[in-house]
């Protein structure tokens, strides 16, 4: 009896010990070696070399590091207001009753699940000064080529326009199920009251979303913040250093200059100002 009841006692051990293996050695044990490394100078070849705060003043004295900070922040400028009005105009427009409605659907969420550097090497194409498809349209209407991605001016707006495209049928989604949770009854007081489609979307539909809203701004702030293989592919981070992202900075200075140690300050670093804006983020829309 006392082997049946210890077997027991064993058995929920036993059936999360993956989870538990899973967070010690692909969650816990990075974290805990980052922040090891934070105060060393390691280039994975040489034995680590303890040098304090080092890391730390070579930071905020890094200057190119704090212009990717604020390329970053352009970014989510430009991405994220796009990104909402977009989703939630697709949204609110695939709620209507429309012929072939789950085809569309399926259309604006299949970027989503196309691979990242398939989609960048795509938009590569169709940004080309020579022979891309949008300077080749602009050209048919009678005004000039773009330098999209070699021009300072224009090369981040269209990295942002492009991630855009790809992530925004997940958003689509999301607002979907916001608005098809909205009870009915609101819009047919709204109609007896003699309220305009405006009014209606002004003081029922916002309001009734604003969980859904809060919960994109989020997710989209925080995929903004990882923005990587669009700057890779497609600028490497240039014209004049105006697409280099903090994500590309830090794996530049992890994986082509071996400054492990200041890449994981970096990183560190970062991820405390993600979480820092999200939470300013949470507090400020959930006060509206």
């Amino acid at each position: 009896m006392s082997k049946e009841k210890n077997k027991k006692q064993i058995l929920p051990y036993f059936l999360v010990s993956p989870y538990l293996l899973h967070l010690l050695v692909f969650i816990t044990f990075p974290i805990v070696f980052s922040i090891v490394l934070t105060f060393h100078k390691w280039n994975i070849i040489s034995p680590m070399e303890y040098v304090g705060v080092d890391n730390f003043v070579r930071l905020f004295n890094d200057r190119m590091f704090w212009k990717a900070i604020v390329n970053t922040f352009v970014f989510l400028v430009i991405h994220i207001p796009l990104q909402i009005i977009i989703a939630l105009a697709l949204a609110y427009f695939l709620n209507q009753k429309l012929f072939f409605r789950a085809f569309f659907r399926a259309a604006f969420f299949l970027p989503v699940v196309i691979s990242g550097v398939v989609v960048t090497m795509l938009w590569q194409q169709l940004y080309s000064f020579d022979t891309g498809l949008i300077n080749d349209m602009l050209v048919s209407i009678g005004l000039p080529r773009v330098a999209w991605l070699t021009d300072s001016k224009f090369a981040m707006i269209s990295i942002a326009i492009m991630a855009t495209w790809k992530n925004v049928g997940l958003y689509v989604i999301l607002f979907l199920v916001g608005l098809q949770s909205v009870p009915e009854r609101y819009y047919e007081a709204a109609d007896v009251e003699g309220a305009s489609s405006w009014q209606k979307f002004r003081y029922i539909t916002l309001p009734a979303i604003n969980p859904t809203i809060f919960m994109v701004t989020i997710l989209s702030t925080i995929g903004g913040f990882g923005l990587f293989i669009e700057p890779y592919i497609m600028t490497g981070g240039g014209p004049l250093n105006s697409t280099l992202s903090a994500m590309l900075y830090i794996y530049k200075q992890a994986f082509e200059y071996y400054h492990m140690g200041y890449a994981a300050t970096l990183g560190i670093f970062f991820a405390l100002i993600i979480m820092l804006v999200v939470v300013i983020q949470k507090y400020t829309i959930e006060k509206e």
